[in-house]
């Protein structure tokens, strides 16, 4: 094989949001570390394309329509008016759906043509000449007599996969001309959803003279898997046998499903089995820290059963529940992403049988945290019900017990049963006989250290992504004919999304009062608030309305006398929030009216009706079905004891007295209603994923237009240097003043302290300014070290390692301490050039990072 000038170039796609898809994640990673320029595709959850970075990763999020799916709708419905008007166009809306028919259908001749040879090459090419011209007489007549009717909940499936699941062909729609604009060596199509748009791109792609090969990745056994409705169950096999055997290689996650898919389709050869392990080299790390034990608040000799990932009927759960009356003193931690139906009715379940308290609900970690957090539970629980498509494959969740070291209580679907058996390590119950769980679950917990020692390592090894991923990267460079130049040392396993860091810098302007889609008629109805701090629930609502059309927002702020008015559609008065007339208002207000709430500060939405904290109303959220999730801006979840242990100059050394104690059993209340609700958890500074390592981080929104400033820094002979604490003791600004005065007694700078300023007189001090200081105590950066790198100022704070890993290294903020704050200035006065290119690259970090944009990204999920 010949090393190529370039990176050869390599597409993963995948039909979801990419965030949480661990496979997926782990593909891309490792094909970079190998030394591929990788390009990981998923799907929008907005309207809009959403770019992103993993590392060197580029992530490209493309919005995918429904406009074929309406037009199968229409002729579904409608067959014989269909026929009879389709020379005229009635609207816009119905002229999209039979362009991308068209479309569509342009794609799947044009892939034959590629494909076919001789004569009916030639045939192709002159049917689509003659569909061309006439889809062009079609555009200028074609009308439809009336907007199509719903189809049927559950119709019987027409036998044509793309009639029975059109949505197939709108991916495909979506995703292919991304595909083909990029111009990939090699497709990584990641299942039965993508499955058409590899195959067609790539044959495109020959067609077009550009050599690219396409690998299927079958997750799951696609025929064995319990569709929710009978056309779905007919399409997705369907779609996977008509285009299985074109592609160039097809992989799969066990030898059994290999040998299932080389059945079914008559592969000429069989899949190459890459399972889905987890990354044994930053198993036992310690990055987080993290422990499922401490999340369910159990002391190490109580024993504890665990059940990670995915709940669905087939998962078995149940069986597990039934069986805990017969298990006493036996705790069970779920891993759950969210609360769902089906997880309350295994709860309700759990409170009839009497043993809802030894339930514990915890949250998601990391994928690559995974089995560190789940090491100090006893057990790792399968309690699989034997559907076909459970029965063919080792699911990720038995790697990642393993490599935690937990023996494991399995049901006896068949793959996962010998290989327990096999290896010794674990027991094996009947799925549907919660005795026989009973059973299998003693004599695990009392056999623990025996079955233990079986996980050797070999079987370590072997369930590791790195052993696993080789046969993928070989796979590659034996289809594609292609060598990378080289492995990269310098991307981790553990790299996250970030936005990119190139994106074009928005024309500087005046600013404005924040401004959003008020709750409406829209398929999103969102209620945000109720602290609404420093005015970023109004920001946050802004930044969500811009991004996503189907969304409304009404913005709740409880005000204080003390509190400044930030923008919010509705003002409650905190001190009537003890008041039942009060608190049944905000009842009335929430109550069938939102579908989705962000609770800021974990403060309650209803008054004091249930308590003092969000912890009391969620119950009746759930009831109404609100989808809930909590954002933490700082001090209600920062934990001083923790704080004080992490950080030598922390805040806390220098608190009033009485103030850290109050804010470590404030902390410590909601840390305890985070991991416990099993809600979705943002934080808007990342310093608070030291606290909360199970949330993402939704980083503050700030004007950055309102705060551009073309004014020079450090052109003048004394610069200015400005610190403006809020609170003297949260900012460390006497620990910093004696450095700070004799520089400016020298003549050395010029310092300006700024206390008690109005807003309006801070922005025209930080634009005047050529240096600013922010915080020297917390470890991260605020809405005013923002607002200051917006305006091109270069900033000096102390900032911990967790906030520099959450930006992938790409914060421009210049890191000190009181200690080391005199050398920090020394260097950057000496080096005035340097220090006027932090500013600049500051102001594209603003906007990278706080414009809101990527906060209304991170968000999306949440809000789908």
């Amino acid at each position: 094989m010949e090393s190529p000038a370039r990176r050869p170039r390599l597409a993963v796609i995948v039909a979801n949001g990419v965030t949480g898809d661990s496979r997926v994640q782990k593909t891309a990673v490792a094909a970079a570390r190998d030394g591929w320029d990788v390009t990981l595709i998923g799907r929008s959850a907005t309207k809009r394309v959403e770019r992103s970075r993993m590392g060197p990763i580029d992530v490209i999020k493309v919005p995918v329509t429904n406009e074929f799916k309406r037009s199968v709708n229409g002729r579904r419905n409608r067959p014989l008016r269909g026929s009879v008007t389709q020379f005229g166009i009635r609207d816009q809306n119905e002229l999209n759906r039979y362009q991308a028919s068209y479309r569509a259908w342009v794609r799947q001749k044009s892939a034959e043509s590629a494909w076919a040879k001789g004569p009916r090459k030639a045939s192709l090419k002159t049917v689509l000449r003659a569909r061309r011209a006439l889809h062009q007489l079609r555009v200028r007549a074609f009308n439809w007599e009336e907007r199509r009717s719903e189809t049927p909940k559950d119709p019987a499936p027409v036998r044509d996969w793309r009639r029975d699941w059109p949505q197939l062909v709108d991916i495909d729609l979506a995703f292919g001309p991304v595909l083909e604009k990029l111009k990939p060596d090699v497709i990584h199509a990641n299942d039965a959803t993508t499955i058409v748009t590899a195959a067609r791109s790539a044959a495109r792609l020959r067609a077009a003279g550009h050599r690219c090969v396409w690998i299927y990745d079958a997750h799951e056994y696609v025929r064995g898997v319990e569709w929710p409705n009978r056309r779905q169950a007919y399409a997705f096999p369907a779609a996977e046998a008509e285009f299985i055997g074109r592609a160039d290689a097809v992989v799969t996650v066990s030898s059994q499903l290999a040998e299932l898919l080389t059945a079914d389709h008559k592969l000429s050869r069989p899949p190459v089995v890459v399972g889905n392990s987890p990354v044994r080299e930053v198993i036992g790390s310690g990055r987080s820290g993290l422990s499922v034990r401490e999340s369910c608040g159990l002391a190490p000799d109580v024993p504890l059963m665990v059940y990670s990932g995915w709940l669905g009927p087939e998962r078995g759960v149940d069986a597990v529940i039934d069986g805990l009356p017969e298990l006493a003193g036996v705790h069970l931690a779920i891993v759950s992403s969210r609360v769902t139906p089906l997880l309350e009715e295994l709860l309700e379940r759990a409170q009839t049988l009497g043993v809802r308290d030894r339930i514990h609900l915890v949250p998601y970690v990391l994928q690559h945290e995974v089995p560190d957090y789940l090491s100090s539970a006893d057990l790792g629980l399968t309690p699989f019900r034997r559907v076909p498509n459970c029965e063919v494959s080792l699911p990720t969740k038995v790697a990642e017990y393993l490599q935690a070291g937990l023996p494991l209580v399995t049901s006896d679907v068949r793959v996962i049963k010998a290989y327990v058996e096999e290896k010794g390590l674990g027991t094996v119950f009947t799925w549907d006989d919660p005795k026989t769980f009973v059973a299998a679950a003693r004599s695990a917990l009392s056999r623990r250290r025996e079955l233990a020692e079986h996980i050797t390592e070999d079987v370590l090894k072997d369930l590791s992504w790195e052993q696993q991923s080789a046969a993928l990267l070989e796979l590659y460079r034996s289809l594609s004919k292609k060598t990378p130049p080289g492995p990269r040392t310098d991307v981790p396993w553990t790299v996250q999304e970030t936005p990119g860091l190139n994106r074009p810098v928005k024309a500087s302007g005046e600013g404005a009062d924040p401004t959003w889609r008020k709750l409406g008629p829209t398929r999103i109805k969102l209620g945000l608030g109720p602290a609404n701090y420093a005015g970023q629930g109004a920001a946050f609502a802004q930044a969500l309305t811009q991004a996503h059309p189907d969304v409304s927002v009404e913005v709740v702020m409880n005000q204080l006398p003390q509190s400044f008015d930030y923008p919010a559609d509705v003002y409650v008065n905190a001190a009537g929030l003890v008041e039942l007339d009060v608190q049944l208002e905000q009842v009335k207000r929430v109550i069938g009216r939102y579908t989705h709430v962000l609770v800021d500060a974990f403060q309650p939405l209803f008054g004091r009706l249930n308590g003092n904290s969000i912890q009391g109303d969620l119950a009746a959220l759930r009831k109404a079905r609100i989808k809930v999730a909590l954002l933490a801006h700082g001090s209600e979840i920062r934990d001083p004891a923790r704080h004080l242990e992490r950080h030598e100059f922390s805040l806390f050394r220098d608190a009033p007295e009485g103030i850290a104690e109050k804010l470590q059993t404030k902390a410590r209340n909601n840390l305890k209603i985070a991991e416990r609700s099993g809600l979705p958890l943002f934080v808007t500074t990342p310093d608070l994923l030291e606290d909360l390592p199970t949330a993402q981080w939704a980083p503050l929104v700030v004007d950055v237009a309102a705060w551009a400033s073309d004014r020079p820094v450090m052109e003048r002979e004394r610069p200015v240097v400005l610190h403006a604490p809020s609170k003297r003791w949260t900012k460390g600004t006497d620990r910093i003043m004696p450095v700070l005065t004799e520089l400016h007694d020298k003549g050395v700078i010029d310092f300006r302290l700024a206390e008690g300023i109005p807003w309006s007189e801070m922005q025209e001090l930080v634009k005047s300014a050529d240096l600013v200081l922010d915080q020297f105590t917390t470890g991260s950066y605020g809405t005013f070290a923002v607002e200051a790198m917006a305006a091109g100022k270069p900033v000096v704070g102390y900032i911990s390692e967790t906030v520099r890993t959450a930006t992938q290294g790409g914060l421009p903020i210049v890191n000190a301490t009181p200690d080391t704050l005199r050398e920090v200035l020394g260097a950057l006065l000496e080096d005035r050039e340097g220090t006027a290119a932090i500013g600049r690259a500051s102001v594209e970090f603003a906007h990278t990072y706080h414009d809101g944009s990527w906060t209304a990204q991170v968000l999306g999920g949440f809000l789908k």
